[in-house]
């Protein structure tokens, strides 16, 4: 279940959604198959996500929920929406899987949606890609095959536009994480690279007539804002932070592809022992051999020579993924603050 601290998220779906979530799926295909194509979000849904993040998220501390909504072919329809209450260490007497339950219970008895489709999670800075997020959504996607994580990013959406994204992990690495083996063996097998552990979901959100005329009221209405800032030509501290992250998950990489080297010297190391033991072996079997004396009993060499224990290649995936994102948001950052020069200097040429 969904927790309140930094890099953890919800372990599994209640049994009660599963079920009801897949009754609603209607000409799925294999596991193999992309079970939802679309995501559509009720504008009231988004809402609720800043909402909850203005009240309790502060800093890097990360705020999770529930989604509910229905399944209608290959459309996943989130209509609603609710968050997991702000507790510490000391309310142990807090059972988040009955709270989920009851909350749930309440809202079938309102006549709302009341499925389990997914969870949602803030980010600071993009800094999403996480085991605890991958052993999360595994979870989800196990139990009710059309589930998302819906990623929001506050500090990218307060630049200007809304950084909503939804993520699924893909069928190979489904089948990868079914099996629990996540040796360089097993993921080469499946061919899995950090471009292929999360496909995004195309999101589309969508309002009521209701609420769209009185959004159209209420902009009519409101004064206008000062939306100056947004032609600003200097950078923010956004592009220093994303950097600063970056630099931080290259030195981790970097640790990674230090402790591979060492596993391969010490492999490397292993086999010359080994040979030169077979060889001194073979020796004194002959010698053995030339004074009529029985050869020496076989001897099991992986007891003698443990192989040495290669280091964990989900990680590194992972962190190659988390790089990959900042790059991705870097890219997406600095075309904006580019556009904004090339958009000066073309009004400074005409003015001149």
């Amino acid at each position: 279940m969904a927790s309140r601290k930094e890099g953890t998220g919800p372990a599994t779906a209640s049994s009660t959604s599963a079920s009801g979530a897949a009754g609603k799926g209607k000409g799925k295909g294999g596991a193999g198959d992309s079970a939802v194509k679309q995501v559509q979000i009720d504008g009231l849904v988004v809402l609720k996500i800043i909402k909850h993040y203005q009240e309790e998220g502060q800093g890097t501390e990360v705020v999770q929920g529930v989604l509910l909504g229905l399944v209608v072919e290959d459309r996943l329809e989130i209509t609603n929406c609710f968050p997991f209450p702000q507790h510490t260490e000391d309310d142990a007497d807090f059972d988040e899987v009955q709270y989920q339950m009851e909350m749930m219970r309440s809202l079938r008895h309102v006549n709302i949606d009341h499925l389990h489709v997914g969870w949602y999670q803030s980010t600071y800075y993009g800094s999403f890609v996480t085991r605890a997020l991958l052993d999360s959504q595994f979870s989800y996607q196990h139990a009710i095959e059309e589930s998302v994580v819906l990623i929001y990013d506050p500090i990218k959406t307060a630049q200007g536009s809304l950084s909503l994204k939804a993520y699924r992990l893909t069928p190979k690495l489904m089948e990868v994480c079914k099996e629990k083996d996540f040796s360089p063996e097993a993921l080469k097998k499946g061919s899995i690279t950090f471009e292929h552990m999360f496909e995004e979901v195309p999101i589309v959100i969508k309002n009521s007539h209701l609420i769209n005329v009185l959004m159209w009221e209420l902009e009519k209405k409101s004064a206008v804002a000062d939306k100056h800032e947004l032609l600003s030509l200097a950078s923010s501290n956004h592009l220093g932070k994303t950097l600063q992250l970056l630099m931080d998950r290259v030195d981790e990489m970097s640790q990674d592809i230090v402790k591979y080297n060492t596993y391969m010297r010490n492999t490397s190391k292993q086999q010359q022992q080994k040979h030169q033991y077979q060889q001194r072996r073979q020796q004194e079997n002959m010698q053995r051999q030339s004074r009529g004396e029985p050869p020496l009993p076989e001897e099991d060499l992986s007891k003698l020579f443990k192989p040495p224990q290669p280091p964990a290649r989900m990680d590194s995936l992972l962190i190659a993924g988390q790089i990959n994102t900042y790059c991705q948001n870097i890219k997406e950052f600095t075309a904006q603050n580019l556009g904004k020069l090339f958009m000066a200097q073309a009004l400074q040429e005409y003015n001149s």
